[in-house]
């Protein structure tokens, strides 16, 4: 099934009209113009997951100096492929990635979804319920 799907990092790709709608559908881009998910897109490292048959499927974009930090955002698996273990491939795909898998410290904020990137090292931070981390830096 798998074989099926694909990931690029091609921003010309991207069905921005597309992911706009689900971010804007999210509990957490309600507020986003569409002008703001495009910057969004323009100033961040970009995946689509697309589907041989269905086209786009998913996203996710990283903001990243690709040394000490990157904030990992908008993951999103589109409604009619959720479930299919899409959102672990997006995650593994973009922690391989070359730019992505030395960054010492990677931070994202979820209400929901803790068990998709505790398999790949993020905890909670804190007493927090939205923000988790995975820090590589050595502080010796």
């Amino acid at each position: 099934m798998k074989s099926e799907f694909y990931i690029s990092s091609d921003k010309d790709q991207l069905d921005i009209p597309r992911i706009h709608q689900e971010i804007k559908s999210s509990y957490w881009g309600g507020y986003r113009t569409l002008e703001m998910t495009k910057q969004t897109i323009e100033a961040c490292m970009c995946f689509g997951v697309y589907s041989k048959t269905d086209g786009q499927v998913g996203f996710a974009r990283v903001l990243t100096d690709k040394v000490v930090f990157a904030y990992l955002m908008d993951v999103i698996i589109f409604p009619a492929h959720k479930g299919k273990g899409l959102g672990k491939m997006l995650i593994k795909h973009i922690m391989e990635c070359p730019d992505i898998k030395n960054v010492h410290t990677i931070a994202l904020k979820t209400k929901d979804a803790h068990s998709l990137y505790e398999p790949h090292g993020f905890i909670k931070v804190g007493d927090s319920k939205l923000w988790m981390a995975l820090d590589r830096a050595k502080y010796d």
